[in-house]
């Protein structure tokens, strides 16, 4: 893809929660013909309800990846964590030659750099991304530090589209390394409210625990930030998990043991699998933390 021309053509690979938002939050942009997306679920007659939901959209479902790649010049991989790599292999063996390859995934810097070898190999212009925070309150708009050779130009199309897309470094891994320390604390704060918060609740003491959480970082709004951890991890905990064992490859690659990384990626999985078996059904939406905790308390009580 000439980078001094936008991209006629955007390929969306996962088309989720983020990869939804980027494609809606793409379709209109000066110079570009036409969104495609592929995704797992449009396969088969049970991804028909996804593939219509798409098109209302003016979004093009394909059928397959060959399908997406061969078609479009700006390719934007937006799978969990886990497939980052597998994704990029499967890309490489149908992109066109000059595509460029964002990848949003929130993966290791040596996953990223592997991503990359196979993308270039095959003729493709690789860019990695860290998407520094959580994506629906930005849409398009999130802040992104975009890594490579070819970084610079692309982030100079992006912010040409209103995006907030900073390039960081030439080198592969950069953005990502900052992305994955980020995490760590990050979701490290979420898995340590939930069991700060649960464990309180079941002793009866949270009345005594939050206050000093507020005195001791009083910018902190310790009952509503602890409702929206709570929400987050619940709802998406597997793909938190999948993330904190990308942190957890990043402090490894460092040559550190990653005893934190490894140990949230467990409380995010676990959160994760009660919410899958149904233990959360029913919590609305903007319910304080106690209700999901109360939940974790009751689940743990039939345990025994």
């Amino acid at each position: 893809m000439d980078m001094s021309t936008p991209p006629r053509t955007i390929g969306i690979i996962g088309f989720g929660e983020v990869g939804g938002i980027f494609g809606r939050g793409l379709r209109d942009k000066p110079g570009v013909e036409a969104v495609h997306a592929w995704d797992l679920k449009f396969a088969g007659d049970s991804g028909i309800p996804v593939r219509m939901a798409a098109q209302s959209h003016g979004i093009h479902a394909e059928d397959s990846m060959a399908a997406l790649c061969a078609s479009a010049t700006l390719l934007v991989s937006a799978v969990t964590a886990s497939n980052t790599l597998a994704v990029a292999e499967e890309a490489a063996r149908y992109v066109r030659p000059g595509a460029v390859f964002l990848d949003l995934n929130s993966a290791s810097p040596g996953t990223k750099q592997r991503a990359a070898q196979v993308l270039e190999v095959a003729g493709a212009k690789y860019v990695e991304a860290g998407v520094m925070t959580s994506v629906p309150p930005y849409g398009i708009r999130v802040p992104m530090l975009l890594g490579g050779p070819h970084a610079a130009a692309l982030a100079n199309k992006l912010q040409g589209w209103g995006m907030d897309a900073k390039a960081i470094s030439e080198k592969l891994g950069i953005a990502s390394a900052i992305k994955m320390s980020r995490s760590i604390m990050i979701k490290g704060l979420e898995a340590l409210v939930v069991e700060s918060y649960t464990n309180a609740r079941r002793y009866g003491v949270e009345a005594h625990v939050l206050p000093t959480l507020k005195e001791t970082f009083p910018q902190i709004d310790w009952e509503a930030q602890g409702a929206y951890f709570f929400s987050r991890v619940v709802q998406h905990g597997k793909r938190r998990a999948e993330e904190m064992r990308e942190s957890a490859n990043t402090v490894r690659e460092g040559g550190f043991a990653p005893l934190m990384a490894s140990a949230i990626a467990e409380k995010q999985d676990w959160v994760a699998a009660l919410a899958r078996d149904g233990v959360f059904d029913g919590i609305a939406d903007k319910a304080p933390w106690q209700a999901y905790a109360d939940r974790l308390i009751a689940h743990a009580q039939l345990d025994h």
